[in-house]
């Protein structure tokens, strides 16, 4: 079929070309135009077809899948999935080619790749679609899926009624993000003084992976920024990101706002999951609050931005245009719970001028 998601995987590894390349075929809307054992032999392939999305590795002969990334994203943008290991060295690795444009990291470890591949074979279906419709022009250098859970698993719902509204000036700034958001987060952290709101955010990304980006991201910036750990306070000229693989809820001792790090089932398939982070801020900050949800597949956020919104909090969504994936932006603003809708370069502007 002429639609089909055209993909090619370049990997030193015969094994992962091999179970990537079935996982994949047996999709009937992608087909695998070929596979590549390095870079070098991936652009010869390109030459004669270019691909609707690569999925690479890192580490790898001739030339490393950074130098590639890097290569094909100044010259000609392509959805790009970073199929990695877990090992320190790689996941440092790993964040740099998120921003170099990467889209999604499918992990794997160092050893039982096979079968690990096999487990993991619908994160890697669903992010060849979710890269397949990603606005590259944003972009700049088996098994059933689980249950879907809501917020509903980590903090019950209150009613406008019984809602403690804080006796606090102190306000707080929650941002969520998914695809494209490494790189949307690098844009807006680093335009903002280390002064202002305490920021919280959840951006979808795996165990291991959070804190490297955080290190990452507090080199860039005049405000701290940091993986979050449980009882971190929320203050002045921080930025906490919830760390991968645990969800981050907002918490209360006095006027001083904290965060709890805790455990749980996935939320809308994703721990840490944005709806659990902003129902925590409607219920602690309600109107002390700015919500802010960017760029991402699905709808993660929605249901909590509107309930921020009901609660009092302002509430500000990315425009569609700047967005590299509009999934989560379109879906909290359906829903009624999004106030202004601004560009990526104004979101900045935004918080600073919330205080």
């Amino acid at each position: 079929m002429a639609n089909k998601i055209k993909v090619l995987i370049v990997d030193d590894s015969a094994v992962v070309r091999q179970v990537n390349r079935e996982t994949l075929e047996r999709e009937p809307d992608i087909e695998v135009i070929g596979v590549a054992a390095d870079p070098l032999y991936a652009l010869d392939k390109m030459k004669v077809q270019w691909p609707d999305v690569l999925v690479i590795d890192i580490e790898m002969p001739r030339m490393d899948g950074l130098t590639f990334l890097k290569k094909i994203m100044s010259e000609h943008p392509t959805p790009t999935i970073v199929c990695s290991s877990l090992a320190e060295q790689g996941a440092s690795a790993t964040i740099d080619a998120l921003a170099a444009g990467a889209l999604a990291i499918i992990t794997k470890p160092k050893g039982g790749v096979k079968q690990f591949l096999r487990d993991a074979s619908n994160d890697l279906v669903s992010a060849v679609r979710a890269a397949a419709r990603a606005n590259m022009r944003r972009v700049t250098p088996g098994a059933a899926p689980p249950p879907r859970l809501t917020a509903d698993v980590m903090l019950a719902a209150q009613v406008a009624s019984t809602r403690a509204m804080a006796n606090t000036t102190n306000r707080v700034v929650a941002i969520g993000t998914s695809t494209g958001g490494t790189q949307a987060l690098e844009a807006v952290l680093t335009r903002l003084p280390n002064v202002g709101s305490g920021i919280v955010i959840v951006q979808h990304m795996p165990a291991k992976f959070t804190a490297m980006f955080s290190e990452r991201l507090n080199a860039l910036c005049k405000l701290e920024v940091r993986e979050a750990r449980n009882g971190d306070r929320v203050m002045p000229g921080r930025a906490l990101i919830a760390p991968g693989g645990r969800h981050m809820m907002l918490r209360r001792s006095g006027a001083q706002y904290y965060v709890e790090v805790a455990d749980g089932p996935l939320v809308n398939r994703h721990k840490p999951s944005v709806d659990v982070l902003f129902r925590s801020v409607a219920q602690i900050a309600g109107r002390n609050a700015l919500g802010v949800i960017m760029t991402g597949m699905g709808d993660d956020g929605a249901r909590g931005m509107k309930e921020m919104h009901d609660a009092g909090a302002q509430t500000v969504a990315e425009d569609e245009s700047t967005c590299v994936v509009f999934g989560m932006p379109k879906e909290a603003i359906k829903l009624g719970g999004v106030e202004r809708v601004v560009p990526l370069h104004g979101i900045p502007s935004e918080i600073i001028a919330y205080g």
